[in-house]
């Protein structure tokens, strides 16, 4: 919602809003652009605008505010169908090539790290990322004057109760980079197959000159192109693929990796954020920067500007008492054991304490047994209570409790911490020093410890 408001205001519309009182991390780019967002919900909100965008959360289309617009006959869309009329130029007269960013894990790193490629070779890309500033571009949301328009693009429902319409779905893209494909969202999605079939159905949606950009290595993605016979480049380790890994390397907190394609070196590439995650999610962007005409050391250049997003293994600082601290929107097993596994490469000598709030009662039932195995690699686990969805029930057969149960017996020591004031009292208390690492993880609002643990000042 935040990039779209950020993109209508730079289109010099006037931008209202409504939101509850909670504190966000897109709150700071709001208040940069002069938008306030009224605290709460209520008709009065809602003058005479000429569109009312709304989002799943907070009632969706059952909101006090969408059904006074409706009532008032004026346009309501979601912020899916917004986004997709925003890409194909609707809303303001004029054409942009879509490059929508998809894909269970790393979305909002790679279209950050693109936006932020095409933005350092001066093409000035429309770009909507769904997360808070990234420093390699200001705000998560612009409207450019050049032609690219590089959108996050989200396989969640349009709206959960009203519409379970992937919001991906209304995008309308030139070139899709897709990232990997793994089961989640439980809450819409039945079985992998249907998350499957969801990014088959949005990959078809491409033009008949359109080009997906994948991640070969993801069996899930292997089987969704088998039936598409449209242009497809693919990346990663595998000798297979178009664009091959050579070598990745670590070295303190920069990235080093070598590519090669069809039997062709195209030398090395430096990145100043960590993770072979991070080494694919620039993979895809230097294939599409390629597929875009941008020459490849500019490519190369680009990418060195990109510092990383917030919240996606933003390093936050130092404590008082020295141990350095780490965030991540983590929320999937899969996302934790990447997280661990980079932390864990980039300080094998450190003591690493995982900070977890589980997000969302159907995702922990759903992947129980997942989450409960992927913190094997660390000593310490400490796990809050579930941070529940507006959009679903409690569910009192799950919980951070019975979680921690089934894994006291991979750790040295599993800490259930329920409330984030008691893992504030807790970090306060132990005082850990230099050789340790702390790093929250979580879709919820575990990033507020922050300020509460004494991080010294820069």
């Amino acid at each position: 919602m935040t990039p779209l408001a950020l993109i209508a205001k730079e289109a010099k519309c006037i931008v209202t809003g409504s939101d509850v009182e909670q504190e966000f991390i897109t709150d700071a780019a709001l208040k940069k652009a002069g938008i306030t967002p009224f605290a709460g919900f209520a008709p009065e909100h809602i003058a005479q605008p000429d569109l009312v965008i709304t989002t799943g959360a907070h009632g969706g289309f059952d909101n006090i505010e969408v059904q006074t617009a409706k009532s008032k006959n004026i346009p309501v869309m979601s912020a899916g169908e917004a986004l997709g009329a925003f890409m194909e130029g609707k809303i303001f007269g004029r054409e942009f090539m879509g490059i929508s960013v998809a894909g269970t894990h790393g979305k909002t790193t790679t279209t950050a790290m693109l936006a932020t490629m095409l933005k350092e070779n001066k093409l000035d890309p429309t770009y909507v990322i769904g997360t808070g500033d990234v420093g390699s571009l200001g705000a998560p949301g612009h409207l450019g004057k050049g032609k690219h328009f590089v959108a996050e693009a989200d396989e969640y429902a349009t709206e959960p109760q009203h519409d379970k319409t992937p919001r991906f779905l209304w995008q309308h893209p030139h070139i899709a980079i897709i990232t990997n494909i793994e089961f989640d969202h439980p809450d819409i999605y039945g079985s992998i197959d249907a998350v499957r079939a969801a990014f088959s159905q949005f990959i078809n949606k491409l033009p008949a000159n359109g080009t997906v950009i994948a991640y070969g290595d993801d069996h899930e993605i292997r089987k969704m192109l088998r039936t598409y016979n449209k242009k497809v480049i693919t990346y990663g380790f595998n000798p297979d693929n178009q664009y091959v890994f050579k070598r990745v390397t670590l070295s303190g907190e920069q990235l080093f990796f070598w590519i090669e394609s069809h039997g062709t070196s195209l030398g090395q590439f430096r990145l100043h954020v960590s993770g072979e995650h991070n080494a694919l999610n620039a993979l895809a962007v230097i294939i599409t920067g390629l597929e875009l005409g941008v020459p490849l050391e500019k490519i190369r250049k680009g990418l060195l500007a990109f510092r990383g997003s917030k919240r996606r293994l933003e390093y936050i600082g130092e404590t008082l008492t020295g141990a350095k601290v780490y965030d991540d929107y983590a929320h999937h097993p899969t996302e934790i054991k990447t997280i661990i596994k980079t932390l864990k490469q980039q300080y094998p000598k450190k003591h690493i304490i995982a900070i977890f709030q589980p997000h969302t009662y159907s995702r922990t039932k759903k992947l129980f047994g997942e989450f409960q195995r992927s913190f094997e690699d660390i000593d310490t686990v400490i796990i809050t209570d579930i941070y529940a969805s507006l959009r679903e029930k409690p569910d009192t057969t799950v919980s951070a409790q019975l979680m921690i149960e089934g894994m006291r017996s991979l750790h040295r020591e599993v800490l259930y911490l329920p409330q984030l004031s008691d893992v504030v009292k807790y970090i306060n208390k132990k005082r850990y020093r230099a050789n340790t690492v702390i790093v929250t993880m979580g879709a919820g609002d575990v990033y507020t410890i922050h300020s509460e643990i004494g991080i010294q000042d820069e």
